[in-house]
């Protein structure tokens, strides 16, 4: 049990792998749309490129989504609508008529009078009300027939037209003109009908809205049957009209037939390997060409979580509305990738990623064409991303990629322009302004996953911080050396097209260790005086190496990242402190050379390497004496063949060529630090 507990925890780390990649692979797969995908591909007005097609099974002949919308709004037009009426409310207002005329009417009317005007205002209520007052105007057109309910039964057919509205004045008003009276009457007589009228016909909501339900639930979605076994297209046939509608119809049953639940696990296993297969060739791509990356479990993690954000996020939005899949910022992706790692490993997860959209999307050969080319345009235009400009531009570069590519497919699928719609531009232009938000995610990023960008590194490049600040009260002498060094890595990675960024930010803090004792190390000695004379050579040797581990301990206590942590810890490598071993070879007794070796690691990268020979140089070029270019060529040459003799390099990925070109560089700067002139005659 104990050795089986070892065996775990010798390869937690691979394990860890192993479960986020299944993890990944599931998750994926779960965001897929349930749906089968139809073998044949076809475009309207364009021929037929398969062999001839037969109905493989019986199947409806679907109708267009137009024809069917068309036939909702015929229904929804011509619906029967239902009022009902409430006869009780008629007799109510007759008897406040009686009760409300003689109160209204004075008695300066003869009996006649009243009794003929009483009888006509009567009979202009009884003629509304045989009408119908409704409660409210409702939008239906004058000619629509509706249908009168009394207690839930119908009495009688109308047309909506012959309704009296809510405001009946004019209704009112065109009546009793009619029945000749003095002004004086009439007005009064209006008022009163103002007063005493109530609705009663109103809408029955309910029945309405059951009976439309029941006229559009009889509509057809087909239009006829096709036989198992009849042609349905034959090759080279123009797909359009009824053959466009019989295909997506096949194509339609196909889908919802194969994933039924016979089906079902054989198809969602057969979609978790091909996606497990995807990114088993990413995890590869990155344990061969990226070991660093592959030993780190954070790194990992992050590259997986940013390829599972990219497939939700275009799930979402596909499952919303699929037009709207070019919204979606893809390229964020290679943005981050390539801001944390490099532009290899950002494309190669691009590609990976659009590969995995591909089951997502409908035009499936169109996006990915797109997506791939606007990867590789982003790969490749942008550099320096901490630079705001860099990023607008490279965010216009990409948006004009994609304008042109779906142009170029739209006339290829369309023949012509006339049916090209703005709306697809303008979702290319949001996800421009969409990918802009890569500088926050990456700030986002950097604190959950503890990873370092050239954004950070900017700002750790700035001579103002803390950490430096110090380092310039406590050991000036060290920090010039520092910004000398920095100058010259700067150069050097420049030069062999390393991250020079990196390269100069761990030059800066590669020596704050020398903070714990700044006056055993010669530069900050301004007074001549030298504490290593009281001192054994195997002590002095100890000073002076502690301050690799002093450096590594001062940058963690400040938080700085393991990237510039790794300069602190192999800008020495495993070399010698040969000047206190060589002392002590002089003097009698056994000598432990492990004593005055630097404990490591030697550089395991370009920039690591490149900070060990530019240290080594700078400090050694203050030996120099009355230097000449002849003098510091020779220099240079003798302290990085050293270098190399010693195997400080090994674990590096750097070639002769390249340190051959920064041997350049170094020798080019120093005679510049030098000012070497030629000589003048006197």
């Amino acid at each position: 049990m104990k050795d089986f507990i070892n065996r775990l925890y010798k390869n937690h780390s691979l394990i860890y792998k192993v479960l986020l990649f299944i993890a990944t692979s599931f998750l994926i797969v779960y965001l897929f749309p349930k749906s089968g995908k139809f073998k044949y591909s076809f475009e309207k007005g364009k021929p037929w490129q398969s062999e001839n097609l037969y109905a493989p099974f019986d199947f409806a002949i679907k109708k267009a989504e137009e024809e069917i919308q068309q036939e909702q709004q015929a229904i929804q037009e011509n619906a029967s609508i239902y009022f009902d009426i409430d006869n009780e409310v008629a007799l109510e207002v007759i008897k406040n008529y009686k009760v409300q005329f003689p109160l209204v009417f004075s008695d300066s009317l003869s009996k006649l009078e009243k009794t003929l005007l009483f009888n006509q205002g009567l009979s202009v209520l009884n003629q509304m009300y045989s009408k119908g007052v409704l409660d409210k105007d409702y939008d239906y057109s004058n000619s629509r027939i509706v249908i009168l309910l009394e207690d839930r039964n119908q009495i009688d057919n109308t047309n909506y037209s012959n309704f009296i509205k809510p405001n009946f004045r004019a209704f009112a008003e065109k009546s009793i003109g009619e029945l000749n009276l003095t002004p004086k009457n009439s007005q009064k007589l209006i008022s009163l009908f103002f007063d005493i009228i109530k609705p009663n016909i109103s809408l029955n909501i309910s029945i309405t809205d059951n009976s439309l339900q029941e006229d559009l639930e009889k509509i057809s979605l087909v239009r006829g049957r096709i036989a198992q076994g009849t042609i349905i297209i034959s090759k080279g046939e123009v797909v359009e009209g009824d053959k466009f509608e019989i295909l997506k119809s096949l194509e339609s049953e196909y889908e919802s037939q194969i994933w039924s639940e016979a089906n079902y696990n054989w198809i969602l296993a057969a979609y978790t390997l091909l996606v497990a297969l995807t990114l088993l060739m990413l995890l590869l791509f990155i344990r061969k060409y990226r070991p660093e990356v592959f030993k780190n479990n954070t790194k990992v993690t992050f590259i997986f979580f940013n390829i599972l954000l990219m497939v939700l996020l275009t799930t979402l939005v596909v499952n919303y509305n699929s037009s709207y899949i070019y919204i979606v910022p893809i390229c964020i992706l290679p943005l981050v990738l390539k801001a944390f790692f490099d532009a290899r490993l950002g494309l190669f997860a691009h590609v990976v990623t659009v590969l995995l959209l591909g089951f997502v999307v409908t035009n499936n050969y169109e996006y990915m064409f797109l997506q791939i080319i606007a990867g590789i345009v982003t790969i490749l235009t942008v550099s320096e991303l901490y630079k705001r400009a860099n990023l607008f531009i490279s965010v216009g570069q990409i948006t004009l990629i994609y304008i042109v590519a779906y142009f170029a497919f739209f006339v290829i699928h369309e023949g012509g322009v006339d049916n090209l719609k703005g709306e697809t531009f303008i979702l290319f232009i949001l996800s421009g302004l969409a990918t802009l938000f890569v500088q926050p995610l990456i700030y986002a990023y950097e604190k959950l996953f503890g990873l370092v960008s050239d954004v950070s590194l900017l700002e750790l490049s700035d001579t103002n911080s803390k950490l430096l600040k110090e380092l310039s009260n406590k050991a000036p002498g060290t920090f010039h050396h520092s910004l000398n060094v920095a100058n010259l890595a700067e150069a050097s990675a420049n030069e062999i097209g390393a991250n020079a960024m990196l390269v100069r930010v761990g030059a800066l803090y590669h020596d704050i260790g020398k903070m714990k004792n700044p006056t055993y190390f010669t530069e900050n000695q301004a007074t001549g005086i030298n504490p290593h004379d009281e001192l054994l050579p195997k002590e002095s040797a100890a000073i002076i190496i502690n301050h690799v581990i002093d450096g590594i301990e001062l940058a963690k206590k400040n938080n700085l990242p393991d990237r510039v942590i790794d300069f602190i810890r192999t800008h020495h490598g495993t070399s010698l402190v040969y000047y206190f071993y060589s002392k002590e070879k002089g003097m009698d007794g056994g000598i432990d050379i492990n004593d005055f070796r630097y404990p490591g690691p030697s550089p395991f990268s370009k920039e690591t390497a490149i900070l060990m020979m530019c240290d080594s140089v700078e400090a050694a070029s203050k030996s120099l004496k009355e230097p000449t270019s002849t003098k510091i060529d020779v220099f240079v040459e003798s302290i990085i063949s050293k270098q190399i003799e010693n195997d400080q390099f090994l674990n590096a990925n750097i070639t002769f060529k390249e340190i051959q070109s920064i041997k350049k560089v170094l020798k080019h700067k120093l005679a510049n630090i030098y000012h070497l002139r030629i000589e003048y005659p006197e």
